[in-house]
């Protein structure tokens, strides 16, 4: 039976869904720390769309996109009639299954639509992730006991709550929030009678002149002024006394007015690579590499600066020297961390090893960080212990009250989840923010990236942002949301790999997944920075968790399936290789378990053509075909691997391959796939996709259209690789965009200047893939060769050169393109040098190709460049241009004719 994705998805109304708060699926990710969130809306049309039938009659057909267009309208909307349709199609529960379910957000929809789901995944963090948000929330713990703990400081926040495990978890995580505090309350002396918000810190070195140890601070402003408030801010210097070396943190109102220890070098005395260290005793410059040396030595140590409050008046961060009885509590926990018992069998303070090849996902490792124990200071580290502490003895004696262990084991799942995200803000990558207001920092510089910094902010005991109270409170408000929201079956989530899933064959209806995409992110590199501390704190409830094959007792790396960013100087297995060959496998598992009239459906996002293509191939190898693929705006961008950031993911639906598909030949095909390329532009440009997302999505169609054949033959009986489809279907998307030039189409200018401009169209001067220079030469017919000196190529990617980068010599066969930004680049010295350029051209002022081009170029480029001026410049003094070229072509001629009479001809 067909179903409805491979004839239909609602593109427009995922990509508007997946922007509004219902669909977005902010709340659904706030539970549990993991990566690449996943917007509610798409996975709710995936499993929708793959489940539903496609009928025969075109009046059911559209009764059914009205109905899937009303249940993207919010959680509950169409509910019934959607379930009806599917117990009538199915006679039971319909069986999804997510084999990379990651924080489940498939299967939680699956469970949302009545279909009993299933989530695989090969990290333990994220299948306990998982069944905090598919499962627990919608199971029936009506029978348990009650909690044998206190509702003491006050009423709960939920009491009259009938859902009994939004109650108990507030009150779990309340008495895990007491005896946390009690524990810690000696190390965080109090201000004012009440607890500080938290301290600045920074990692102090050894001066190489004077031998005096500085603290290494980049930042000293701490509160940007509220002029409107009267609030002129605070700042810190660095205060230094050659006497008697000792070196302090002096705290006062308004901008700084000294200099940071750590500056960005340039052209001073302090020139270096990166950021220099300066001694506030001697001023001897350390550049970053003595200053990394010195660290990653063992160096290092740690400096208090900075003590900050609460007002209670108006909640302003008020920053201060900290007291020397703060000083004493915090070397008093550093040497309390030395004798704290272990949990079972490990050690209090993790002493897990970081992998080998983690230089850019653990980033302090280039400083001598060597284990995931070193990334806190110590007395973020003993607090992260009594916390973990405080989560088994709460879970013990929860269990001795008669809680069942699966009770048991969910209730602390919470409490962990609180503490993974205090974590984010509990290292010496979490710094101190002021932009948009003072707070603590993420410790990911990006998706995935574990920072670092030589300065720091701790959060102390005060019920601020990021305290326990603070995240607790998150916990439950987002688990009552989640329940609130729509009833749901409980998912079954559970550890394993894609690659042997435990199915028997054609038992699933419908596989859902969102791959890895390829080495975007590194999972379980990034998050066992928080799984050596969930086994601790889940030792007692959940003691399996802790279990590993990995020598250094960190996740398993053997069967995940990415390519490790970094990985190949460490000979790193997890290579291109081995993603495209355990990618293919796990795709082939898919089919192995889908029903014979199901679908494999694949949501899939990247930049990278090479990436696609090898995940293409990957389908085709496992025996599957596209059927269906459709592109909607589901990412919200952000930082990445490349500035030309994707936005857009494509949901392909997938079958297994016929055994008696025909061959196909190649001039057919390609016109297929143009055909088809063009057939869904216009759907694509109602959704509001851009020519660079529309250039992704034309991977499906020629997916769709390939796979209908066993394989594809030239006019000479060889066989035609994939690559040749995607590069037609690329082209077939610039074609039927019809762009225009001011009035010109672009197909009518020569080919160097239809690539640039085309180029432009995409990515403006932004950075671009390496390899999209690569499949946009191969879809315009070109050779490397004809684009040289039009993109400049570094290590992070391309972009288009600027005029003053231009090096090409114009002559009268000088294309468009270099003839513009010749004359950009000339026209500093002024209209005799512009002119130079149009007459070595043989271009005269009425060239309406090269007018449109430099007008096309002066719209398009980011408004105050100097190519933009130069090119507004030129349009403004067309005609004096035209004047002085004219002048320039007539003292040629001259000087041409009188060379002639002398007898000495000329090249002119």
């Amino acid at each position: 039976m067909t179903r409805m994705i491979e004839r239909w998805f609602p593109c427009a109304e995922v990509s508007d869904a997946c922007s509004e708060s219902w669909g977005s699926g902010n709340t659904e990710s706030s539970l549990w720390v993991w990566f690449a969130k996943r917007p509610v809306a798409q996975a709710k049309a995936a499993v929708l769309t793959s489940l539903l039938p496609w009928p025969d009659d075109e009046a059911e057909q559209r009764d059914l996109q009205d109905l899937v267009r009303k249940a993207l309208k919010g959680h509950t909307e169409g509910a019934n009639e959607i379930q009806a349709i599917l117990e009538k199609e199915y006679g039971r529960p319909p069986r999804v299954l997510d084999p990379f379910s990651g924080r489940a957000m498939i299967p939680l929809e699956a469970g949302r639509l009545q279909a009993e789901a299933f989530g695989i995944d090969y990290s333990p963090f994220a299948a306990l992730g998982g069944s905090l948000l598919a499962d627990f929330p919608f199971r029936d713990w009506s029978e348990e006991p009650s909690l044998p703990f206190p509702k003491a400081d006050g009423p709960l926040a939920l009491e009259g709550d009938e859902e009994r495990i939004v109650t108990d978890v507030e009150i779990f995580l309340r008495e895990v929030g007491r005896r946390f505090r009690e524990s810690m309350d000696e190390f965080y002396p109090k201000s004012g009678g009440s607890y500080p918000w938290g301290y600045l810190w920074a990692s102090s070195l050894p001066c190489q002149e004077c031998g005096r140890r500085f603290p290494l601070v980049g930042e000293l402003q701490l509160r940007r002024p509220r002029p409107k408030k009267g609030d002129s801010g605070q700042s810190f210097r660095i205060s230094a006394d050659t006497k008697t070396g000792a070196c302090e943190a002096l705290v006062h109102d308004g901008p700084p007015i000294g200099t940071p220890t750590r500056v960005q070098a340039g052209k001073s005395k302090y020139s270096a690579n990166g950021r220099v260290a300066v001694c506030p005793f001697c001023d001897h410059v350390h550049p970053k590499a003595v200053h990394t040396r010195l660290s990653a030595d063992g160096l290092r140590e740690d400096m208090l600066l900075v003590a900050a409050d609460i007002d209670p008046d108006d909640s302003t961060k008020v920053f201060r020297q900290p007291t020397d009885k703060e000083i004493s509590a915090a070397k008093r926990a550093a040497e309390t961390l030395k004798h704290e018992p272990p949990f079972g069998l490990m050690p209090a303070r993790p002493d897990e090893i970081i992998p080998p090849g983690n230089t850019w996902t653990i980033q302090s490792v280039n400083y001598g960080d060597r284990t995931y124990g070193d990334l806190c200071e110590a007395r973020q580290t003993l607090g992260l212990i009594r916390l973990a502490r405080a989560i088994n003895d709460v879970t013990k004696e929860s269990l001795k009250a008669g809680v069942s262990p699966d009770y048991a084991r969910t209730l602390a799942s919470y409490a962990t989840a609180a503490m993974m995200r205090k974590i984010r803000r509990s290292t010496r990558g979490a710094r101190l923010q002021i932009t948009g207001g003072t707070r603590v920092g993420d410790l990911f510089v990006n998706q995935s990236a574990v920072s670092f910094s030589y300065d720091w902010f701790e959060s102390g005991l005060s019920s601020g942002p990021g305290s326990w109270e603070s995240l607790s409170k998150q916990t439950v408000t987002a688990l009552r949301n989640i329940r609130q929201r729509a009833s749901a079956l409980p998912s079954s989530i559970q550890r394993g790999s894609a690659t042997t899933l435990p199915f028997r064959p054609h038992w699933v209806d419908a596989v859902v997944t969102d791959p890895p995409y390829d080495d975007m992110i590194d999972y379980s590199d990034s998050s066992d920075v928080f799984f050596v501390w969930a086994k601790r704190a889940m030792n007692t409830a959940d003691p399996i968790l802790s279990m590993t094959t990995h020598p250094g007792g960190v996740q398993d790396k053997t069967e995940e399936i990415i390519v490790k960013r970094g990985g190949s100087p460490a000979g790193d297995h997890r290579t291109r290789e081995h993603y495209d060959g355990s990618i293919a496998r796990a795709f082939s598992e898919a089919r192995r378990v889908v029903t014979d009239d199901g679908v494999v459906t694949i949501v899939f996002g990247h930049g990278d053509l090479e990436v696609w293509h090898r995940l293409l191939s990957a389908i085709s190898a496992a025996g599957l075909i596209l059927t269906g693929s459709w592109p909607a705006k589901t990412e919200a961008g952000g930082a990445s691997s490349t500035a030309a950031n994707i936005v857009t993911t494509l949901t392909m639906a997938c079958r297994p391959a016929p055994s008696d598909r025909r061959e196909g030949r190649l001039a057919a095909v390609e016109a297929q796939v143009k055909a088809e390329v063009k057939s869904r532009v216009e759907l694509w440009d109602r959704s509001g996709l851009a020519h660079t997302d529309m250039l992704m999505a034309s991977a499906g169609p020629a997916m769709e259209v390939t796979g209908r054949y066993s394989q594809i033959l030239d006019v000479t009986g060889d066989i035609v690789g994939l690559e040749r489809f995607l590069i037609v279907a690329r082209k077939a998307v610039q074609d039927a965009a019809d762009i225009k030039v001011v009035s010109l189409p672009l197909d009518s200018f020569d080919a160097r200047t239809r690539f640039a401009l085309w180029w432009v169209r995409l990515y403006g001067r932004q950075l671009a893939p390496k390899s999209e220079l690569r499949w946009q030469v191969l879809a315009g017919d070109l050779d490397m060769g004809d684009v040289k000196n039009l993109l400049l190529q570094g290590e992070k990617g391309c972009r288009l050169l600027t005029a003053k980068e231009f090096k090409g010599t114009i002559t009268p066969d000088s294309s468009v393109i270099d003839v513009a930004f010749a004359m950009a680049k000339s026209w500093p010295d002024g209209l005799d040098a512009v002119a130079e350029v149009l007459v070595d051209a043989a271009r005269d002022n009425d060239d309406d190709y090269l007018w449109s081009a430099i007008a096309y170029l002066a719209n398009r480029l980011p408004e105050g460049e100097a190519d933009v001026a130069a090119w507004n410049g030129l349009q403004r003094s067309r005609r004096g241009v035209d004047v002085a070229a004219r002048n320039i072509a007539s003292a040629q001629i001259r000087t041409s004719r009188e060379a002639a009479e002398e007898g000495h001809p000329t090249l002119f």
